[in-house]
């Protein structure tokens, strides 16, 4: 067989293939020699599935990484247009913080950060990264913290993407 679905609590489902493209929100994905598992949490989840065939959060033996997050509403999950840079890197931290709640966590469980930055308008970062310094300190968080300025993220509105290693307790 090619793929098996069967239907868990909350809606969710484990599938063996990644031919899945349910639009259920809480899609996982479960290979059956892999020892991991994958989810795409909430519409930003789905949509991630759906266009771009990828997962928001993979976890491995209590490990678990999540896909980078932008700035994007999650209401309407338009990128960030026209906002301050601190206001993007606060909607991400809070992006970061829902996929790390649909897996039970918090941002007390992160080890890890990556920061990706698109240099700001005089061509440094330092308004993105002294924000990324203020939700750390907002959210009681000292994680271990590479932050790198790029050319260019995956969306031309993008403007920050943040990337996060948390492990359960």
């Amino acid at each position: 067989h090619d793929r098996e679905v069967s239907s868990l609590s909350g809606g969710s489902f484990t599938v063996n293939s990644p031919a899945n493209t349910s639009p259920n929100a809480d899609v996982i994905w479960r290979r059956p020699v892999a020892r991991f598992t994958l989810h795409a949490p909430g519409p930003w989840g789905e949509k991630g599935i759906r266009e771009y065939s990828y997962s928001m959060v993979m976890e491995v033996d209590g490990r678990v990484e999540l896909s980078g997050q932008g700035g994007w509403r999650p209401d309407t999950l338009d990128f960030p247009v026209g906002i301050p840079i601190e206001t993007e890197v606060a909607r991400a931290f809070d992006n970061v913080a829902f996929m790390l709640d649909s897996v039970g966590l918090n941002w007390s469980n992160v080890a890890h950060v990556n920061s990706y930055h698109v240099p700001e308008e005089d061509g440094q970062i330092t308004r993105a990264t002294a924000e990324v310094g203020r939700q750390f300190r907002q959210r009681g968080v000292r994680p271990v913290w590479t932050c790198l300025g790029v050319a260019a993220l995956g969306d031309p509105k993008m403007h920050v993407e943040v990337r996060v290693t948390a492990f359960r307790d």
